[in-house]
């Protein structure tokens, strides 16, 4: 069974909902069979090389919100990556353009690398000090850290072509099933989820995968509300309990 999944480097709930279907596929018994793909989707395709900046102000200028707004759904999200066990960074953060590391992910799907590699981006951008947004040579050093050589990297980042069109087709094909924000799950062609639901519903839909076939069917409702989820009007912002 195949299960592809569309997220962003800078998406936080693509962080969080990777680490919450991790811990599903983990105790799935057939865990052995499942093929994990990851897809490229942009939440700012527009924004230009180089262009990047603090979270907080561009989520002020980008969504309208005030300051105390911005830093208080950073600190919620915080709360929530925490609880997956991870580390989250809700201070001093940037924000940039994500198409070269999408690039260097389906170098790392050819080498076998790219689980390995996407996690180490969102680590690097959700959890380290050094931004992987204003040096080439930081995405080196993660690349080479999940297993890749740094010299075919640094070919691939000076080439803005290599790779392009691989980007540019999963985001199609985001388009074309109906996806509009990240992260968003495809088990088997068969069952969408869209958002970083919680664990329970990626083990319901694993199992349930596991032995259909249909048509895509999007589990937008499964009694605990939609899954948070970016898209270009933002980040969902998790309430407090």
């Amino acid at each position: 069974m195949r299960v592809e999944i569309w997220s962003d480097i800078a998406c936080p709930w693509c962080y969080v909902g990777k680490a919450r279907f991790e811990k599903a596929l983990a105790a799935f018994p057939h865990r052995d069979g499942v093929e994990v793909v990851h897809r490229s989707f942009e939440l700012d395709p527009n924004r230009a090389k180089g262009d990047s900046g603090p979270v907080i102000p561009m989520l002020m200028r980008k969504y309208g919100m005030t300051e105390e707004q911005a830093r208080e759904g950073e600190r919620r999200l915080g709360e929530n990556a925490a609880a997956e066990g991870l580390d989250y960074r809700t201070e001093g953060r940037d924000h940039g353009n994500t198409f070269d590391m999408h690039r260097l992910l389906h170098l790392a799907k050819e080498r076998g690398r790219q689980d390995e590699l996407i996690g180490l981006l969102y680590r690097a951008n959700f959890a380290e000090e050094r931004s992987v947004f204003v040096d080439d040579e930081r995405v080196v050093e993660v690349a080479v850290e999940a297993g890749l050589d740094a010299d075919e990297v640094r070919a691939v980042l000076a080439d803005p072509a290599r790779y392009a069109e691989d980007v540019r087709a999963d985001e199609r094909e985001a388009a074309e099933l109906g996806a509009n924000g990240v992260p968003f799950f495809v088990l088997d062609r068969t069952y969408g989820i869209s958002g970083a639901q919680p664990a329970e519903v990626f083990t319901q839909a694993l199992r349930q995968a596991w032995g259909e076939r249909a048509p895509l069917t999007t589990l937008a409702d499964t009694g605990s509300g939609s899954g948070d989820a970016c898209g270009p009007d933002g980040c969902a912002v998790p309430q407090s309990g």
